[in-house]
């Protein structure tokens, strides 16, 4: 019986990434109904806004959702479309695994990452005041009458909000993977010497979370230390679990390590849905032109397919990513040793070469 997917191509580069990976995960043999829906600047001026309630109600029907990368504005205009998902289907775990494979330029070997990352609560929750309202003056002077903080009024704050519930269900994520999938180690990440009440709280739970799984390392790291730490040394970590805005830093960071955002999957998780998703920007100005890197959503794919318990096809998956990009024949451009490099090959082609390298594994 074939698993039923929303999927959403997103804009810009997404829609030929989108193509490139269904090819591929079609290839494995794994069989697939996809519920294909538009999402992105394409449709913003059809339903004002770049996450149709259409998107959102198909995943709550389908169970997973694949996406691709949707634009979103710097400093204006509408919310992410991706935190606005993760709201609406209550995903609080994002999923950001960073692994080393021969072939990628990067200055680290044996690197193999997970990092977990609180997807609901911290400075991410939207609770923001703006400078000059009224309601931004009220807290100021009730930050005053409190705390005895004399805070200027020519200021915008943001709430940093962490609660046990939160935390707790974030850290077993963790552990539950860990165990899941035979890793020894999990390190919470935090500033709980700085904010003794927000980050103390996660530190304290994590703490607490961590007697239930006797058959798993613990430990704890100050998000500053643990960014110097991931550079010196990052094959001395597993599973990292982070609030919001520290895992949305320190993923990116570890992406890094491993040859940056073109191989860096992600997955965002709750206890009913999950969407799997490249964890880079859209790309616009590459759109249509067949040339940008598919592999992050690819590798998307491969944690899809474990979500789906086909471990099977998503080893295969994944060996055939690793083999093509260890050849380095038929790889875009950002994987070449110079972007110039006229051998290049353009999206399409990377998925060809995948296929044809899986038709050898079977």
């Amino acid at each position: 019986m074939p698993y039923d997917i929303t999927l959403i191509p997103g804009d810009g580069t997404g829609p030929e990434i989108t193509e490139a990976t269904r090819r591929v995960l079609e290839a494995t043999g794994v069989e697939f109904h996809w519920y294909l829906h538009q999402a992105g600047l394409s449709v913003l001026d059809q339903y004002q806004t770049v996450l149709p309630e259409a998107v959102i109600q198909s995943i709550r029907e389908t169970k997973v959702g694949l996406k691709g990368p949707i634009t979103t504005p710097v400093g204006k205009g509408f919310r992410s479309a991706n935190v606005a998902l993760r709201k609406s289907l209550d995903l609080y775990a994002n999923l950001r695994p960073a692994k080393t494979f021969a072939g990628l330029r990067s200055r680290y070997e044996h690197v193999d990452l997970i990092i977990v990352r609180e997807n609901t609560e911290d400075l991410y929750a939207g609770i923001e005041f703006q400078r000059g309202s009224p309601e931004m003056d009220e807290l100021v002077d009730f930050i005053g009458r409190t705390n005895g903080q004399k805070l200027s009024k020519d200021a915008a704050i943001s709430i940093k909000y962490i609660s046990v519930a939160a935390s707790r269900r974030i850290v077993k994520f963790a552990f539950d993977y860990a165990r899941a999938n035979h890793r020894r180690k999990v390190t919470a990440v935090h500033k709980a010497n700085i904010m003794k009440f927000s980050d103390g709280l996660f530190l304290h739970v994590a703490q607490e979370v961590a007697k239930e799984y006797s058959d798993i390392q613990f430990e704890d790291r100050i998000v500053d230390n643990m960014c110097m730490q991931l550079v010196q040394k990052p094959e001395q970590y597993d599973v990292v679990v982070l609030p919001n805005l520290y895992g949305d830093i320190l993923s990116d960071l570890s992406a890094g390590l491993i040859g940056g955002l073109g191989v860096a999957p992600g997955a965002n998780i709750g206890d009913k849905y999950a969407v799997f998703e490249p964890v880079h920007g859209s790309a616009p100005k590459y759109a249509g032109l067949n040339k940008v890197n598919p592999m992050a959503m690819m590798f998307s794919g491969v944690l899809m397919l474990r979500h789906l318990g086909e471990r099977e096809a998503a080893n295969r998956l994944e060996g055939a990513l690793a083999a093509v990009i260890a050849e380095g024949k038929y790889v875009t451009y950002d994987l070449k040793p110079r972007p110039d490099d006229p051998s290049a090959v353009g999206t399409s082609q990377v998925a060809d070469a995948i296929i044809a390298r899986m038709g050898t594994m079977k």
